[in-house]
């Protein structure tokens, strides 16, 4: 069973978008263009999205 984590090891600012990158078996970089782009079609709901997914979704290390 996958679960979506925060990721310690690639994270530019909070391991969301790091987190989201191995879930999905992407690179997160294209995750974060993605983010950024939304983020300013959203009028700032992407960060919004970005702060919740921060304080709901764990670290790796928090679950080992």
């Amino acid at each position: 069973m996958r679960r979506l984590y925060r990721s310690v090891d690639d994270r530019k600012i909070a391991g969301v978008c790091g987190g989201l990158g191995k879930y999905f078996n992407i690179d997160p970089t294209v995750i974060r263009i993605l983010a950024v782009i939304l983020l300013f079609m959203s009028f700032g709901t992407v960060l919004l999205a970005y702060i919740i997914g921060t304080i709901i979704i764990p670290n790796e290390t928090d679950v080992y």
